[in-house]
């Protein structure tokens, strides 16, 4: 990303609603994987930190990033040490020995989507999970998307299509941020009709990220029992399958 946009996320993510009411989601979805008592997690590519202090209150944390300034940022929240390291082919961390490896809204910015999958399998134990979150709706792209170095976002068939292909089993895959899905594509169609974009990364007044935080956060109760049909983003739970360990072996 552009180092302007790790700035920005630094000071704004634990204020804006889409950062504060996304890590209660994540904080179910992994509550919901019953980890074993002290598991070991690692994060790919944390940015500057946001997720760090919920993912260490569910197992042991060891996280990367490959952007200095970013590393900088998430090293000086003090929850774990944070490597550098860069996907597909440069993880600073063991092979075989994570029960939970996090990819939260990393692999859109990844060349090589796949490949940086096929690493990943390799850091969990046999059976370990992977949970993985990303932009959803490719006809949403925008300046955002640019901004942010993404280089796709994806469908629910394209995210099962590269799990799949790097050797994992799907748990679970859905679109998420569903509720606030119309008001976002009626905000994009304005600002493509207009050529007005306003950054997607601003705090709204009070009373307005208040609101949005509590739309969006409430779809955490639904996600064992409401698939919903689109959503700005997607999660996938996916667990390392034995079967493409012995294909590479």
């Amino acid at each position: 990303m552009d180092p302007s946009a790790y700035q920005g996320m630094n000071v704004v993510e634990n204020r804006h609603w889409w950062f504060t009411a996304r890590r209660k989601i994540i904080d179910r979805l992994i509550a919901d994987m019953d980890l074993p008592e002290g598991a070991r997690i690692l994060e790919a590519g944390c940015g500057t930190g946001g997720n760090l202090a919920l993912l260490a209150r569910h197992g042991t944390l060891e996280a990367f990033e490959y952007d200095a300034e970013a590393r900088r940022l998430a090293s000086a929240k003090g929850v774990c040490p944070i490597n550098d390291g860069m996907l597909p082919d440069r993880v600073n961390a063991s092979d075989a020995s994570f029960d939970l490896v996090a990819m939260l809204d990393v692999l859109e910015h990844v060349d090589a989507d796949t490949a940086s999958l096929v690493t990943l399998r390799t850091k969990l134990t046999p059976g370990g999970r992977l949970l993985a979150t990303v932009p959803a709706m490719p006809f949403l792209w925008s300046r955002h998307d640019e901004l942010h170095h993404h280089k796709r976002r994806y469908t629910k068939a394209s995210l099962s299509a590269a799990l799949v292909a790097a050797g994992f089993a799907i748990d679970r895959i859905g679109y998420f941020n569903s509720l606030l899905f119309p008001l976002a594509v009626m905000q994009r169609l304005v600002a493509k009709a207009t050529g007005r974009e306003e950054p997607l990364d601003a705090v709204p007044a009070a009373p307005l990220n208040r609101t949005f935080e509590a739309v969006f956060a409430s779809e955490r109760h639904f996600l064992g029992s409401v698939a919903f049909p689109v959503g700005l983003s997607l999660f996938a739970v996916a667990r390392r399958r034995a079967a493409a360990d012995r294909a590479v072996a």
